[in-house]
């Protein structure tokens, strides 16, 4: 899932001041589950807003809604007519969706309420870990399904480095090593002789955007 946070209050206020009519647009899928941009939080941050602009003095309107999915077309349609109301729209979706929506709604600008982080796994209710880059060239049939390229903080593709402290990166404590893991990962998959193997400087066009992809639908295969 991707991973965000919402951006610091004041920053938003900033954005938006010189505004009349703003809204405050939630996405109820991955920022949701990270309690960063759903539609509980774009509600609540439309409120705080309200609040600020009333402080202020200030003459804006500010409403807020929210969606399933911003990084999807067809989850915007039903509401494109209501959204092009408003002067601004402050998402609460991550980068891709503020891309996205950007391209759809026409002479409306489109901000960002939460900086995008990484992508992460949920090990717990409520903590969220870096665990893919998406770099394009995936190596994790070498490396016992523990990203390098995520996970150690210096991106190493053969480790561990001389920093490693009883199993925690130098960069800090609360930081596992990831080649410890790794190691310790293949040595209980029976799979150590991997760690003999010399993993190549990295071909960093692969992820050189912008990156597309075109599948075909199941639909188009069965006609």
């Amino acid at each position: 899932m991707i991973v965000g946070e919402q951006k610091p209050f004041d920053e938003i206020w900033d954005m938006i001041k010189d505004y009349k009519k703003v809204l405050v647009f939630g996405c109820n899928t991955c920022v949701a589950i990270c309690h960063a941009g759903g539609g509980k939080e774009a509600e609540i941050l439309a409120s705080l807003l309200k609040m600020k602009a009333t402080q202020e003095g200030a003459a804006i309107e500010i409403s807020h809604s929210a969606i399933e999915r911003h990084c999807e077309p067809e989850f915007f349609q039903p509401s494109m007519e209501d959204v092009r109301k408003y002067d601004l729209v402050l998402s609460t979706a991550c980068g891709v969706g503020v891309n996205l929506l950007s391209e759809i709604i026409g002479e409306i600008p489109v901000f960002p309420a939460i900086n995008t982080e990484f992508f992460g796994a949920v090990p717990r209710a409520g903590e969220f870990e870096e665990h893919c880059a998406g770099c394009g060239n995936c190596i994790l049939h070498l490396t016992g399904g523990i990203c390098p390229i995520a996970r150690c903080s210096k991106s190493l593709l053969n480790g561990p480095c001389g920093g490693t402290n009883n199993g925690s990166c130098e960069i800090s404590p609360d930081i596992k090593c990831a080649w410890v893991q790794i190691y310790d990962r293949l040595k209980a998959l029976n799979r150590l002789d991997v760690m003999k193997q010399i993993n190549e400087a990295k071909d960093w066009s692969t992820s050189q955007g912008p990156r597309n992809i075109k599948v075909k639908l199941m639909e188009e295969n069965t006609k």
